[in-house]
């Protein structure tokens, strides 16, 4: 039996709901930022940020630039370049109130995306091809460090969201091919997050660095929370950003060496 033309034009949900979990973190995270910017005066968007080398503004600028660019591609082709020049021809105030705009369209543009979209879209990424879920996951890891980059600059104590961190914690061992940074040493760690619960296999080669999922162990090289993994792999758990009671805190100078930041 075919279906109206009324009926094929009405979005399908996902069909194991993953891409409505990830859009719904991901409007949580946009609102998050916007409540933490919004207030902000023009010297505070013009103040250093946790990238010792980018204001605030200029890690809203990367978010709006990001959110901009991840739309328009959704769609079809887009070159970034001059999407970068724009935003950053932007005065500072400019692109702290411009990135909140450009992510409240790349959230509507993801309310409207279905279950075929999930199925069929396709994007390329250096070599690699990714699908939907993975690559709108990437913007989440994106929003997130980047959101939490703002936060910690007027709160030194601010942590990734759990909502957050539940998703993007299993994204790190793709992410860890890409971060970690071959020190010459030979090691094997096993890691345990806690909130949420994991285990991962660390394995540092003189060519490599690898992050996978492991069996869990009695007594892991590591106990942490989730967000600090996640940090930690992004660059960003200095020690003065460390939470207390990291089990085997001592291997962390060595991987901060590993995973230095990008």
């Amino acid at each position: 039996m075919s279906m109206n033309a009324a009926e094929s034009n009405v979005p399908r949900e996902p069909n194991d709901g993953a891409l409505t979990s990830l859009v719904q973190v991901l409007d949580a995270s946009v609102q998050r930022l916007a409540d933490q910017v919004e207030p902000l005066t023009p010297q505070q968007v013009r103040q250093e940020a946790y990238p010792t080398e980018w204001t605030v503004a200029d890690v809203l600028s990367h978010l709006g630039s990001g959110a901009t660019g991840l739309r328009l591609r959704l769609d079809g082709d887009v070159e970034m370049q001059a999407i970068w020049d724009e935003w950053n021809a932007k005065d500072p105030d400019a692109q702290a109130a411009d990135s909140l705009v450009a992510d409240d369209l790349l959230q509507e543009r993801l309310h409207s995306l279905t279950a075929e979209d999930q199925d069929t879209m396709r994007f390329a990424m250096g070599p690699m091809e990714l699908d939907l879920l993975t690559f709108l996951g990437m913007r989440l890891n994106e929003h997130s460090l980047h959101a939490w980059d703002v936060a910690v600059t007027f709160d030194a104590g601010a942590t990734l969201p759990d909502d957050e961190a539940a998703l993007i914690v299993d994204t790190l061992p793709m992410m860890a091919r890409f971060a970690g940074k071959p020190t010459g040493i030979e090691r094997d760690l096993s890691i345990r997050t806690v909130a949420p619960d994991r285990t991962f296999a660390l394995a540092l080669r003189p060519d490599g660095v690898t992050l996978s999922s492991g069996d869990p162990v009695d007594e892991p090289d590591v106990v942490l929370p989730a967000e600090a993994l996640i940090r930690l792999v992004y660059g960003r758990l200095d020690p003065d950003h460390t939470p207390a009671g990291v089990v085997g805190a001592g291997h962390l100078d060595e991987l901060r060496q590993v995973f230095p930041g990008f």
